[in-house]
């Protein structure tokens, strides 16, 4: 991967392209006012783009990725007009809840679940992409919308590069409220056009079983699974399952035995 700036990079812009470029692994290319399809012809490679306000993954099919709330959107607007959200009722999220979020994926539930858990709870992602980690934890901290309450409940969120299992085997017994897992993002972005310049760095085939167990483990309140309506893992695992008549996914509950 190639990291490089906006067309006329201040310097600040410039230094941070530069470090963004050390901490991914990448090289950094100067700008020199090059489009990008030159870049990219050049140096035959994905490129991000550095600007003052977003940061930009472009594919070498043309596609291109920036952060963006998306659906979390118009969900944090129905759950702040008082309307129920199924995932925080299956999760049953309460302020001051630690809730930890086991596939961040573009971190939708991760900010639904911020504003849920209010100012005095917390939210960890833990993201398996090293650059979708990146991506996303960078636009949790910069994004701004029209209404400060989610805002507030973005940069609330912490990310943590890395694996599930690792993350989840290094927390003491009863250290969150809920952990919560949602395979489908990594199993939906090999279909997704919307999100396919991320592909090259994606990580699918999650594995639920060591997962779970250790979430089991942490989890004082309940283990949530998201998955296909269809999905085997339902009833191999034993959730107790949300179904929702018109979705195409439920939520699978899990109470802890403590």
């Amino acid at each position: 991967m190639i990291v490089t700036t906006s067309y006329r990079p201040a310097e600040d812009t410039i230094l941070t392209a530069k470090n963004i470029s050390r901490t991914l692994g990448a090289k950094f290319s100067e700008r020199r006012k090059r489009p990008i399809y030159q870049i990219m012809e050049t140096e035959q490679d994905e490129v991000l783009v550095v600007g003052k306000e977003r940061f930009e993954l472009y594919h070498s099919e043309g596609e291109k990725f920036f952060f963006h709330p998306n659906s979390a959107m118009f969900r944090a607007k129905r759950f702040l007009k008082g309307e129920a959200d199924p995932f925080v009722e299956a999760a049953h999220i309460q302020p001051g809840d630690q809730v930890i979020d086991g596939t961040l994926g573009l971190g939708a539930d991760a900010i639904i679940a911020s504003l849920a858990a209010g100012e005095r709870g917390t939210v960890l992602g833990i993201e398996k992409s090293p650059l979708l980690a990146f991506l996303v934890e960078a636009g949790l901290q910069a994004w701004e919308t029209d209404l400060p309450v989610l805002n507030q409940a973005m940069k609330r969120i912490s990310v943590r590069p890395g694996d599930s299992f690792e993350y989840l085997s290094r927390l003491d017994d009863d250290s969150a409220d809920v952990v919560y897992f949602d395979p489908m993002f990594d199993e939906g972005i090999q279909e997704s056009d919307g999100i396919a310049p991320l592909r090259k760095w994606a990580f699918g085939n999650f594995e639920l079983s060591g997962c779970l167990e250790e979430a089991l483990r942490v989890a004082r309140k309940r283990v949530v699974l998201k998955d296909h309506w269809k999905s085997p893992r339902f009833a191999a695992y034993g959730f107790d399952v949300k179904r929702r008549k018109t979705a195409l996914f439920h939520y699978g509950v899990l109470k802890p035995e403590k």
